[in-house]
């Protein structure tokens, strides 16, 4: 016989001073999700991760800069649940309670981005939770014209933008973490040009710019960027040692095993550490994580399980990866940058900072999903590649005007380091990382 006793206790470990909101109150967004209305939750602005009940409903939503698990606790007096940002903060209230029995990694499970997540009856045998997508932005709107693309998708950016500067103290530092990119030198260009025109002193403005050992090719990339913008008195390196990479904290931190997301992942932590160990009260950071996803800017030729057919015809494939509905959707992680951000927010709230990633607002990920890829590329994967550099400089251009350089692609944990040192640090194989995450819970 199955025990359908309604949810006896929700325990929210999730700390709403995460949350960035620009239209709503915490309150106001934490109403609007217990009421479950799809459309009004797509309404909200920001980046929020938040959970509410309603009678015998729990119903939990999220946006890609925020991450969000849950695991269902069995107590004498009926389930528990319990919701919070990291597996880890998990366990530690489940032992804190006696239950830790009761835990497992996998038995967690990841809230998907974009999607509204309702758990009713919660007993033994657990049911499943249902998923209703609250944003479904619509596919090729746009025009097949460059500057029109690039310009909305820039306006999109400034606008996210804008709405960070405005809410924060008016005398806060604003750090860029900046490789000189074509993601980091869009949200700088932005960024500073948004202060000037709000009237904001941008001598609070910083691009930290990663180097290990005096090596990679970022920093001369990122002198060389902003020096043909004359915003070279913007730049400050941070320069560490090898040996203050650590990538069994990284595992730790980023809660999973996948090698391209550890390897950001440690040079995320390296950045933020010295940035932590310049400047002790540094609060707000602003980054680019998020470019290549929304403009679809990865070689598929490494992922075996990708072909450009799938990944054009697949509404925000590297956003949420396969989706809910797909056989290859895990309760543990959701898919795509909805798993993969990690490698951003463990870090940074690690070392105590409120980072904001505004490629990955649904506003800027609209206007990419509304790009004809189609027509532009004609299924031809070198102009799928060509087409970032093209929309954005032009974007850049026309929403700052500014010109700003493009430079050949380059993953961010490339360009910080010499490549054979990376190579000689960095196990290539994700069974390392598998078990170095497996020994976080032995």
């Amino acid at each position: 016989m199955h025990d359908q006793r309604p949810i006896a206790d929700i325990v929210n470990l999730l700390d709403p001073a995460n949350n960035i909101l620009f239209n709503h109150t915490h309150d106001n967004a934490h109403e609007i999700v217990r009421d479950g209305e799809p459309d009004r939750i797509n309404a909200i602005e920001g980046q929020f991760a938040i959970v509410a009940q309603n009678g015998r409903t729990v119903r939990m939503a999220r946006t890609i800069g925020r991450l969000m698990r849950y695991f269902i606790a069995k107590r004498v007096d009926g389930p528990q649940l319990v919701v919070a940002d990291r597996i880890a903060a998990i366990r530690d209230w489940l032992e804190s309670e006696g239950l830790g029995d009761q835990f497992h990694p996998s038995y967690t499970r990841m809230v998907p981005a974009h999607y509204l997540v309702e758990l009713e009856l919660l007993g033994c045998p657990d049911p499943n939770p249902t998923y209703h997508r609250y944003f479904t932005p619509p596919r090729n709107t746009l025009p097949a014209d460059l500057d029109v693309i690039g310009r909305k998708y820039i306006e999109a950016l400034d606008a996210e933008i804008g709405k960070w500067l405005r809410q924060m103290p008016s005398d806060a530092p604003v750090g860029v973490c900046f490789s000189g990119g074509i993601d980091s030198g869009a949200v700088l260009f932005v960024t500073y040009a948004a202060m000037l025109r709000a009237g904001m002193n941008p001598s609070r403005l910083k691009a930290f710019t990663l180097s290990i050992d005096g090596g990679g090719d970022d920093l001369a990339q990122a002198r060389q960027m902003l020096k043909s913008a004359k915003l070279d008195m913007f730049l400050e390196s941070i320069e560490i040692e090898r040996s203050d990479i650590d990538i069994e904290q990284t595992v730790c931190l980023v809660e999973d095993y996948k090698p391209l997301d550890i390897e950001a992942g440690a040079m995320t932590l390296a950045l933020c550490r010295g940035i932590r160990q310049r400047y002790p009260d540094w609060s707000h950071l602003i980054d680019g994580d998020g470019g290549d996803e929304n403009l679809k800017d990865y070689p598929i030729e490494e992922n075996p399980e990708l072909t450009i057919r799938s990944v054009l015809n697949n509404m925000m494939l590297y956003q949420e990866g396969w989706g809910v509905d797909s056989i290859k959707h895990s309760l543990t992680y959701s898919g795509g940058q909805s798993r993969g951000h990690a490698r951003v927010y463990g870090p940074t709230t690690e070392l105590g900072f409120n980072a904001f990633s505004p490629y990955t607002s649904p506003s800027v990920i609209a206007v990419a999903e509304a790009i004809p890829y189609i027509d532009l590329t004609g299924w031809d994967h070198e102009k799928l590649y060509r087409l970032k550099g093209d929309i954005v400089s032009r974007g850049v251009k026309a929403v700052t005007g500014m010109d700003m350089p493009i430079f050949e692609k380059r993953r961010f944990q490339h360009g910080v380091m010499h490549r054979d040192a990376f190579n000689e640090m960095f196990p290539g194989d994700e069974l390392t990382y598998r078990r170095m995450f497996n020994a976080l819970y032995a």
